[in-house]
C-alpha cells in the first residue's frame, strides 16, 4: 500500500482562524538505550504552494534514509520561520522517567524560539499538559502532518550528529552506527564495557534481560 505523504491540512484549518505561527514538535530517540531524547520544532510559513513545493520530500523521519534526511534538513532550516532542536539527557531520562524527560526536552525547544507560537502540532504522546499555548496531539502525526515530518527530521539529524560525537567521547560501544538503539552489538557492547555516562541506566531491567 502507498504510503500518503504528510500534508498541511492541520496548518491551513489554523491558519484560516488566523493562528499564522504553528509549530511542529515531535521526538527522536525515546526508545534507545544511550544518549538523549531529543524533540524537534519548527514554524513554517503560511506559503501552501512553497511548502509543498520546497519540501516535496519530506515524511516522517522513519521513512527516510539517513543520506535523504541529511539532504532534506537545510531546506528546512532555510524555509522554516524558526526552528530549533531541545534534548533531555540520560541523566535527566533516568531521574524523571521517558515521558517527563520528553516533554522537558520539548520545552527546551520552544524556548529556543525568537518568536512565540500561537499553536501547537505535536506527534501523538507529545502532549504538553503544562504549557499555556494550544495544542493538538495528533496520531501518526510525523506521518499526516508537514509541520510535525519536519519536526521530526530535524530532530533525527541533529540527534544523530550529537550521536557521532558521543561515539569519538565514549568509543567500543559503536554509538554512530546504531545511534544508542539496541541492536545485538550493543548489548553485546554493553555486557563487555558497562555502561558509559551516556547510557540509560533505567532501561537496563526492560530491556537488557535477554
Amino acid at each position: 500500500m502507498a504510503r500518503v505523504s504528510p500534508n498541511l491540512q492541520f496548518e491551513t484549518e489554523l491558519w484560516a482562524r488566523g493562528l499564522l505561527r504553528i509549530a511542529g514538535l515531535d521526538e527522536a530517540g525515546r526508545g534507545a538505550l544511550a544518549g538523549p531524547v531529543a524533540v524537534g520544532a519548527a514554524i513554517l510559513p503560511n506559503d501552501e504552494p512553497l511548502l509543498m513545493q520546497t519540501l516535496s520530500r519530506a515524511r516522517d523521519s522513519k521513512q527516510l534514509t539517513p543520506l535523504q534526511r541529511d539532504s532534506i534538513a537545510p531546506a528546512i532550516k532555510d524555509i522554516a520561520l524558526a526552528w530549533s532542536v531541545g534534548f533531555a539527557s540520560a541523566d535527566e531520562i533516568d531521574a524523571q522517567g521517558i515521558v517527563r524527560a520528553t516533554r522537558l526536552a520539548a520545552i527546551r525547544a520552544l524556548r529556543q524560539f525568537s518568536i512565540e507560537p500561537r499553536f501547537l502540532l505535536t506527534d501523538f504522546r507529545l502532549e504538553l499538559p503544562h504549557s499555556h499555548i494550544p495544542q493538538t496531539s495528533i496520531l501518526k502525526g510525523d506521518a499526516r502532518c508537514l509541520s510535525i515530518a519536519c519536526a521530526s527530521i530535524l530532530a533525527k539529524t541533529e540527534r544523530d550528529a550529537l550521536m557521532r560525537e558521543l561515539d569519538a567521547r565514549h568509543p567500543g560501544y559503536g554509538l554512530s552506527k546504531h545511534k544508542g538503539y539496541g541492536t545485538q552489538a550493543h548489548r553485546s557492547a554493553i555486557a563487555r564495557l558497562g555502561f558509559s555516562p551516556v547510557h540509560r541506566r533505567s532501561f537496563r531491567a526492560k530491556d537488557l534481560s535477554v
